[in-house]
């Protein structure tokens, strides 16, 4: 079953088309990849699917309710969290502080912090951030200001600030840049552990290597087009996803 569903979507920057007729399905429960070169319309995608743009034209909707017109907040209150490409995260914040604070949000349009001076609910609390960081190893780093974190580890900590909401839809922009070999396998290890099939993810990467290891479907955009989708085979087969990378360099 489709748990998100874009149709027909397209959006243009001072005349120039940022993406053309972009149709795709993302199936509940799947690791969803959406690649292609730069400048392809990725990141404009997923800015229409969380309200950060508009699309001109067409819809997107998630488990049967259209996100067009909605604002950010109110998509997140919806059951769809993201990890942007650069960690958005509180660095004067501890990692447990970091991880509270989506806690405290509940999913009826307000962000009720007062919650935090009852005792049950502190506890309740606290218990699921310390949960969350466990999770995704860090912790260890629970009371460190989270900008001392290294790269690899505020992607993880912005991780468990979106798990610890309990999303249904994920969304991950480059989830993976900028880390190191080392960093990248422990952050695929990661994300094939969490979510265990209650969890959609919508992945956009460049790095082959993760989406190979992480993608059950893979949606190629090329000049604001969906130009191929299919399993990892038939992406890798496919003559024109190897014309849009150059010759095939990247696959």
């Amino acid at each position: 079953m489709s748990i998100l569903h874009v149709k027909g979507v397209n959006k243009s920057f001072a005349g120039l088309r940022a993406l053309n007729d972009v149709n795709l399905s993302v199936e509940e429960g799947s690791v969803h990849a959406i690649i292609g070169p730069n400048g392809a319309g990725k990141s404009t995608l997923l800015n229409c699917f969380v309200g950060r743009l508009a699309p001109d034209s067409g819809s997107v909707t998630f488990d049967g309710n259209s996100l067009v017109g909605l604002r950010p907040h109110e998509i997140n209150q919806a059951g769809v969290a993201r990890v942007f490409q650069t960690p958005e995260i509180f660095g004067d914040l501890s990692l447990l502080e970091n991880v509270v604070i989506p806690a405290l949000a509940r999913r009826d349009g307000a962000f009720q912090v007062n919650a935090w001076s009852r005792t049950d609910r502190q506890a309740e609390v606290l218990e699921r951030a310390e949960h969350m960081l466990a999770d995704v190893g860090l912790a260890g780093k629970r009371h460190v200001p989270a900008n001392s974190l290294s790269r690899g580890d505020k992607r993880r900590l912005e991780l468990a600030m979106c798990l610890v909401q309990e999303p249904r839809l994920l969304l991950m922009d480059e989830p993976t840049a900028g880390m190191s070999r080392a960093d990248t396998n422990n952050t695929i290890d990661l994300l094939q552990r969490i979510g265990d099939g209650k969890v959609t993810k919508v992945i956009i990467e460049h790095d082959m290597h993760v989406v190979f290891s992480l993608a059950s479907r893979i949606s190629v955009l090329a000049q604001g087009t969906v130009i191929a989708e299919g399993d990892p085979q038939a992406i890798k087969a496919d003559p024109r996803v190897r014309e849009a990378y150059l010759g095939g360099a990247h696959l």
